[in-house]
């Protein structure tokens, strides 16, 4: 047991380091290539937010075990908003603009529905991959046109602190290479201690990964927002998760469904869908500005911080 949970801390520390140097050499090289901060933002870091998780599905996924792909996407939408949005409205209130509640929170939730349709049934085949990849491809062109066509300061302001503005091909293909490589190899050493945890513990893979798993590969997001409310950014906080969760559904979800298509445990559609809609649709109750300024205050983030912490319980108690 301690083995297996040392394997999966190092392995989550190793997983956040390795993903933000290979988001920092594949931007390097694009940059290299005279591809604009904006569509770099928008492509390359954009997927990026969501490498851990789709990384560590992918590998689960290839080991025939879905339940800890599914759990982790689920897991990390509902934590992303939790425990993330919840702990930096605690640190900081944040501010809502307007236009992502009324553009892209609907995505948002047009993109769970579907996901919600795809595994109705109990599970996920080949063809809901597809679904999922070709619903990535259409959000990342879309997510450009919109981008290229506001030019959004901030989103650019962003972009600027990840993509290097003089970038040497030598040194992004290195840190390119060694990124990718530490990424599968921390993968693996998440997927291996977590299997691990949860045979000793008796307890399913899919309890994994909607906690530990998903807590872990929340933390650049819950640091990042963090970092964010201190600066006095905290605005960009709701842009990243509602972009991180859209990211999850897509990219995360169709890893387990294209690799090892097949029956889920059934308390997914019972339980953490439903949990996940619900964080979702309080979300937008506590930022939508009724007759004043989006914000979600102090008080709204301990509700949401709360709840989090509730359904860690409910799991605990459950298991």
């Amino acid at each position: 047991m301690i083995i297996a949970s040392l394997t999966i801390i190092a392995g989550l520390v190793l997983l956040v380091w390795s993903a933000d140097k290979f988001v920092e050499g594949a931007a390097g090289i694009a940059k290299s290539f005279q591809v604009p901060p904006m569509i770099i933002g928008l492509t390359i870091v954009s997927l990026c937010t969501s490498l851990p998780e789709m990384l560590v599905a992918l590998l689960a996924a290839l080991e025939g075990n879905n339940n800890l792909g599914v759990g982790n996407a689920i897991g990390s939408n509902i934590a992303n908003i939790g425990l993330v949005l919840g702990a930096t409205a605690i640190i900081a209130p944040l501010a809502v603009q307007s236009k992502i509640l009324k553009r892209e929170y609907p995505v948002l939730f047009l993109i769970m529905v579907v996901a919600l349709v795809l595994m109705f049934d109990g599970g996920l085949s080949r063809w809901d991959g597809i679904i999922l990849l070709v619903g990535l491809a259409l959000l990342v062109f879309w997510l450009l046109r919109m981008g290229l066509q506001e030019r959004d300061v901030v989103l650019e302001a962003e972009f600027a602190d990840v993509v290097p503005e003089h970038a040497d091909m030598k040194a992004s293909i290195f840190w390119f290479v060694v990124g990718l490589v530490v990424l599968l190899a921390s993968s693996k050493m998440v997927v291996w201690g977590a299997v691990e945890v949860a045979t000793l513990l008796g307890v399913s893979d899919l309890m994994i990964g909607l906690t530990i798993v998903a807590i872990g590969t929340s933390l650049p997001e819950l640091v990042a927002s963090i970092v964010s409310a201190l600066k006095n950014e905290a605005e960009l906080a709701l842009g990243n998760v509602i972009g991180s969760n859209m990211f999850n559904i897509l990219a995360v979800l169709s890893m387990p469904a294209l690799f090892a298509p097949g029956n889920f445990d059934t308390q997914t559609l019972t339980r953490d869908l439903p949990i996940m809609f619900g964080f979702t649709i309080v979300l937008f109750l506590v930022a939508y500005g009724f007759k004043r300024a989006g914000r979600i205050n102090r008080i709204e983030g301990g509700v949401l911080f709360s709840g989090y912490v509730a359904y860690l319980y409910l799991l605990y108690v459950q298991a």
